[in-house]
């Protein structure tokens, strides 16, 4: 299935946000530079993309002035459940390929989806490590409490894959619907570990501090992005998909932690 995806091979490293104003944006296939008419586009993106896609949008507007980005931040399986049932968006960026193959399936997707991303999996505890986690199967003690993604969410999916490798079982106290939640209860005291995405652990501000784990190297998220069947500002969206595929786009996800899509 991954032939089946466009993938960038080169990423550059450049300072996160302060590169990138003043710079011009991508120029789409067939386009000449910004958009002169004034045009909104609603981006639904994974809840691991929160920060970093903030900035780009604020950067994008920037560069195309009279164009506005609205953000919508959820669990992947959620925001697809959310455009299956009618919400208006015009673009759908994905924590993995096989939440966007099932719109593509629905004929949701307007052209071919692009991995734009990589991202691994992180165990998070709060400052200090007090419960002492080491490795994955400690997670797995009686004395520990553990946060998880649910298995439809990407990052769910993704740690069901990690306690296969590592022949374990969890037994979370809660399973939640995205990761930004699963950091919460880490950063608020309410679990003593959980598995996040190592971009979460960075941008967490030291609020939590990642474990790394072996079996993590083998569980790799890939991140997608799609113009969607009912996008109403196909050019807006379209350059907005170049500004993350091209090197301003990739120079800030390099620099957050994310790793490249091919």
């Amino acid at each position: 299935m991954r032939g089946a995806w466009v993938r960038m091979a080169t990423v550059l490293t450049v300072p996160l946000l302060g590169a990138l104003v003043g710079c011009s944006a991508p120029t789409p296939a067939g386009g000449s530079g910004a958009s002169e008419e004034s045009a909104s586009i609603t981006v639904f993106a994974a809840a691991s993309l929160q920060h970093i896609f903030t900035d780009l949008a604020a950067w994008f507007e920037s560069e195309h002035p009279g164009t506005s980005v609205q953000l919508s931040f959820a669990g992947s399986s959620d925001l697809a459940a959310q455009i299956l049932a009618g919400a208006p968006a015009d673009i759908f960026a994905s924590a993995d390929e096989r939440t966007m193959t099932a719109l593509v399936g629905e004929e949701r997707v307007r052209d071919t989806p692009l991995a734009f991303a990589t991202n691994r999996m992180q165990i998070a505890v709060p400052p200090g490590n007090p419960a002492r986690i080491g490795s994955l199967a400690d997670l797995a003690r009686e004395d520990v409490l553990t946060v998880i993604c649910a298995p439809q969410v990407p990052c769910g999916a993704a740690t069901k894959d990690a306690e296969r490798i590592a022949g374990i079982r969890l037994k979370p106290v809660s399973e939640e619907m995205s990761v930004t939640d699963v950091l919460g209860k880490v950063a608020s005291g309410e679990a003593d570990a959980g598995l996040v995405y190592v971009t979460d652990v960075l941008s967490s501000e030291g609020r939590v501090i990642g474990v790394s784990f072996p079996e993590s190297q083998q569980v790799v998220n890939t991140y997608t992005i799609a113009e969607l069947a009912g996008s109403s500002n196909r050019a807006a969206a379209q350059e907005f998909i170049a500004a993350v595929m091209g090197e301003k786009g990739q120079s800030v996800l390099h620099a957050a932690g994310f790793g490249p899509p091919g």
